[in-house]
């Protein structure tokens, strides 16, 4: 079954993670132009999460009793319409919105798909499954920076946003008419078991922990590196999309070889190793004073999230035979949107009552307290 699902499902991913990259480079430039300031820009950003995370729990469980294609190919084609949302939008307050019911498209796709490949994974193969997942996910999310900065540069925002929607509605066709439903595993969730119990498992909350900080580290990233490149070392968009497609991409080519070792070798070990590396790398950004020293951060970044990413998603399908798999890839999502949400607020507070720097060594001390505790919990 899986080599059969997984081609039209890590294909679809892609297309539409490369849709949702396209926009990385551009949502903060897009904001400023309105006239966003620092908590405004943390605001846009952090409705996309915080709209996930309040949806998020409410999919998992629903897909759990009624299968995942329906709900991947809700969320695809509201991404797809959503996408023209971002050339209508002429406000701060209309770009909000915008992102908000983004996000709750958001949480019928990327979890779900996750839980899909759970089903389906051999035991003893998750890491590898998952690895490959995670590959076709940041592989097509790091291309899109790449593609954003190019198509704005030369034909506009205007463009960039409709490439996206085009291909989000691509990856809905894939699916419609090629991904096959499946007959989920029984799982723990037969029993109706409350979120309450899942987060007793130790694993869970670290797990938690760990995904909490690294997605805040990434929601600074994500927000706040354009505006540092553009008005620190005057970048272009292009090549702020280089540098974030340079992260995301290293992440990508490293998945499946680190999923493997995840299945061989100590996963905890794994997450630890990269979680230092990352918050290591936020550390170093505010001290790069030119784009070639910022490339080599940016590829270290991607090095860490790509050692720590396969061993965690293989714990996460470790828990979700016990809870169910939409329920258990749901609070591993729901704790990303979170640490989305506070990574971007924060920051933005941060950066109106400091500096853009002040940012990234916030994020850095985050993650630190997130590997010590995912360190405890996992002990």
């Amino acid at each position: 079954m899986i080599k059969k699902a997984f081609p039209v499902l890590s294909l679809s991913i892609f297309s539409s993670m490369l849709g949702v990259g396209i926009i990385a480079p551009l949502l903060p430039l897009y904001a400023d132009n309105l006239g966003a300031t620092g908590i405004w820009l943390g605001i846009i950003f952090s409705g996309f999460s915080i709209s996930r995370a309040i949806f998020l729990p409410i999919f998992g469980r629903l897909a759990d009793r009624s299968g995942r294609k329906l709900f991947i190919c809700i969320g695809l084609l509201f991404y797809s319409i959503l996408s023209l949302g971002y050339i209508w939008a002429s406000s701060l307050s209309q770009l909000t919105l915008v992102r908000l019911l983004h996000g709750a498209a958001a949480g019928m796709i990327i979890p779900i798909a996750q839980a899909y490949i759970g089903d389906i994974s051999p035991v003893g193969e998750e890491g590898k499954w998952m690895g490959y997942f995670n590959a076709a996910f940041f592989t097509g999310f790091g291309f899109g920076p790449l593609m954003g900065g190019a198509l704005t540069e030369h034909f506009g925002m205007t463009v960039a946003f409709s490439t996206m929607g085009g291909l989000n509605l691509l990856a809905f066709l894939l699916v419609t008419l090629f991904l096959p439903e499946i007959r989920q595993r029984k799982t723990a969730t037969s029993h109706h078991l409350s979120f309450k119990k899942m987060s007793s498992s130790s694993i869970v909350r670290g797990i938690f922990s760990f995904r909490l900080s690294f997605a805040l580290g990434r929601g600074a990233f994500a927000c706040f590196l354009p505006i540092f490149a553009a008005m620190c070392i005057d970048l272009s968009p292009a090549l702020i999309g280089v540098l974030l497609a340079v992260n995301i991409l290293l992440m990508a080519l490293f998945q499946p070889f680190s999923g493997k070792i995840a299945d061989r070798y100590n996963r905890r070990a794994l997450v630890i190793t990269g979680s230092l590396i990352n918050f290591t790398f936020l550390a170093l950004i505010p001290v790069a004073h030119n784009f070639w020293y910022l490339l080599g951060v940016c590829a270290l970044g991607g090095l860490g999230g790509a050692i720590s990413m396969p061993a965690a998603s293989a714990l996460v399908v470790d828990e979700g035979r016990k809870f169910g798999m939409g329920s258990t890839f749901a609070i591993f999502t729901l704790a990303m949107s979170i640490g989305m949400a506070v990574g971007s607020l924060s920051g933005g507070v941060i950066a109106d009552l400091l500096n853009v720097n002040s940012v990234f060594y916030f994020a850095a001390v985050i993650g630190l307290i997130g590997t010590s505790l995912f360190t405890w919990f996992t002990r």
